[in-house]
């Protein structure tokens, strides 16, 4: 029955949900070459005149487990496109980090505004020993084997965040 609808119904939708096979239709969607995270998503509000815009900022951090990484904030009136925004603007800020051995070359700490990193270099079979931004930031990286701390704890992830990414692209080779 649901058969012969499809057949009479002439509309010219061609990416119309397919309820057998539970998808779409429509062209497969291609591979990015970068991993993304999303780190914070926010609900901004501006009291203007009329009322109240709401607004939604996105940060996201992408990597392609080869040593490039990038870190993106932006606005947009919807998640969706602020989430979009804010992989637009990681992919302009990536930096490329020297990786020796599964580990980063030497210790490093770095500072930005209120957050302060300490990255040191680990042994082999060590893993990923850090938390929160720092540790999503590394594992896109592609760092098997590190060693992160917060030496000034703050409560803003994009600082965190930005300060990692700061620390690796101060690394000489």
């Amino acid at each position: 029955m649901e058969d012969q609808k499809n057949k009479n119904n002439n509309t010219g939708e061609r990416n119309r949900p397919d309820r057998r096979h539970g998808g779409f239709r429509g062209a497969p969607k291609e591979k990015s070459e970068f991993d993304s995270q999303m780190l914070d998503i926010a609900r901004v509000t501006r009291v203007t005149k009329g009322g109240k815009r709401f607004t939604f900022r996105a940060t996201i951090v992408i990597g392609d487990g080869k040593g490039r990484v990038g870190v993106g904030v932006a606005q947009g009136l919807d998640v969706a496109q602020s989430m979009q925004k804010a992989t637009n603007k990681a992919k302009g800020n990536l930096i490329t980090v020297p990786i020796k051995k599964g580990t980063i070359p030497h210790s490093i700490e770095f500072k930005y505004n209120s957050a302060v990193v300490l990255l040191k270099p680990a042994p082999l079979g060590t893993g990923v020993k850090a938390g929160g931004p720092v540790r999503a930031v590394l594992k896109l990286v592609g760092i098997k084997n590190i060693t992160g701390k917060l030496i000034e704890r703050t409560g803003n992830k994009i600082n965190i965040a930005r300060a990692t990414v700061g620390a690796l692209g101060k690394l000489k080779k």
